[in-house]
């Protein structure tokens, strides 16, 4: 595989799967944030402090895969200069 396959394949899949593995995470945060507090009432200013602070992780983490998409989005060359080199002079 090409090092221009591999970034296409990183670019193309890199964000997409951070934002699927970051909005599964995020359910399961505020699922057990929700069955916790409806547990114990009484804790609910703790888990819900809990639960912002994890989930501002999380989506900390998707930032951080967006900031590498672009660039990484840098790196790939222009389309044109691509295709002109397959098709010949």
């Amino acid at each position: 595989m090409s090092y221009l396959t591999a970034l296409v394949l990183a670019v193309g899949f890199g964000v997409p799967l951070a934002a699927l593995t970051a909005s599964l995470a995020q359910a399961r945060v505020g699922a057990a944030a929700l069955e916790g507090m409806a547990r114990q009432p009484e804790a609910a200013a703790r888990l819900q402090f809990a639960m912002i602070l994890g989930l501002a992780f999380i989506e900390s983490l998707v930032i951080y895969a967006l900031l590498i998409f672009f660039v990484l989005m840098l790196k790939l060359p222009n389309t044109a200069d691509v295709l002109g080199k397959i098709a010949g002079p």
